[in-house]
């Protein structure tokens, strides 16, 4: 009864403060919501949590991706403009992002917040020094990736991809196989289809789930593949993402409406069943979200209790 008048107090509390257009109290994580065009808080404790007021940036956005850390993010415009933000507090500042141009049609962070990779026009540019000095980095093209066969055009890049924390490894999950890029020349590292990519946190180690899951120890070098699950098309991946220390791997499956937690350290795994489908794994602050703002509920993993959880964030209220 005690832990439930807890969990009130916070929500109302959340509430109140979003109803005010002001952050006060706990913050779960920040998301992008497409219809206001706008990052939103997500207000409270994980379960018991809502969605606050959007922040203020000074434009309408298209698109936005928060750091796992909460503390960046970066957004195209309506525009069309590129836009770094620091976020601190519930308040939102801009941060120069000199000779970064290209808006992020998809955008990721490397799993510490300190890197991020963009997306835009059949390239991949890296941004390092988040979040405090977005600095450039290199910018690999993948066209070759996206070319579709027959013609000369390109389809839009629709697999997963992912960057290191030093931001020097880019991967790249298009098509048939799994693309490394880095200093020198690209390479092809793994043959899986339809996979999605996660880096683990201040390594060159990696992790490929589709059908499978497959850990990819140092990318730089010899990319040694150590296959963690079988293939099992009933449970395929639709997003991966590590633990903050690396030592979990959860794996999220739209068609089982589960997220497995495999713990590397002790070679064993577990699901965490969801009344809800997901649709891919991102982290977020202490938690890891499993779907996008819309009329549904927002649902996320909550990995911080003794047995993992599935909780949900009531769907948005009209602004």
């Amino acid at each position: 009864m005690a832990m439930r008048t807890l969990g009130f107090v916070v929500l109302t509390a959340a509430m109140a403060a979003g109803q005010q257009g002001r952050i006060a109290g706990p913050v779960v994580g920040f998301v992008f919501d497409g219809s206001a065009r706008a990052i939103r808080p997500i207000l409270g404790i994980p379960g018991a949590s809502v969605l606050g007021d959007p922040l203020a940036v000074g434009c309408d956005l298209s698109y936005a991706a928060v750091s796992p850390r909460l503390d960046s993010a970066v957004a195209a415009a309506a525009d069309g403009s590129f836009h770094v933000f620091k976020l601190n507090a519930g308040a939102a500042t801009e941060v120069a992002a000199n000779g970064i141009t290209a808006a992020p049609e998809r955008a990721v962070f490397s799993p510490s917040g300190s890197a991020a990779a963009v997306y835009a026009g059949s390239r991949i540019q890296v941004i390092t020094g988040l979040p405090a000095s977005p600095t450039p980095g290199a910018t690999f093209d993948i066209s070759g990736l996206l070319a579709m066969p027959g013609s000369r055009g390109h389809h839009p890049l629709t697999g997963s991809f992912a960057v290191s924390d030093d931001g020097q490894y880019v991967l790249v999950a298009e098509g048939s196989g799994v693309q490394a890029f880095g200093p020198g020349a690209s390479r092809q590292v793994l043959s899986a289809q339809g996979a999605f990519v996660a880096f683990a946190p201040g390594s060159h180690d990696a992790a490929v789930a589709g059908s499978g899951v497959t850990i990819l120890k140092d990318v730089a070098g010899s990319a040694a593949p150590q296959s963690i699950a079988g293939e099992d098309a009933t449970r395929a991946a639709i997003g991966a993402a590590f633990s903050a220390d690396g030592g979990k791997l959860y794996v999220a499956s739209k068609s089982a409406q589960s997220v497995t937690v495999f713990d590397l350290s002790a070679g064993t795994n577990n699901a965490v069943g969801c009344d809800c489908t997901p649709a891919g794994i991102t982290p977020m602050g202490n938690v890891y979200r499993m779907n996008e703002v819309g009329t549904a509920p927002l649902w996320l993993l909550d990995p911080g209790t003794a047995t993992p959880r599935i909780v949900f964030v009531p769907a948005k209220p009209s602004l």
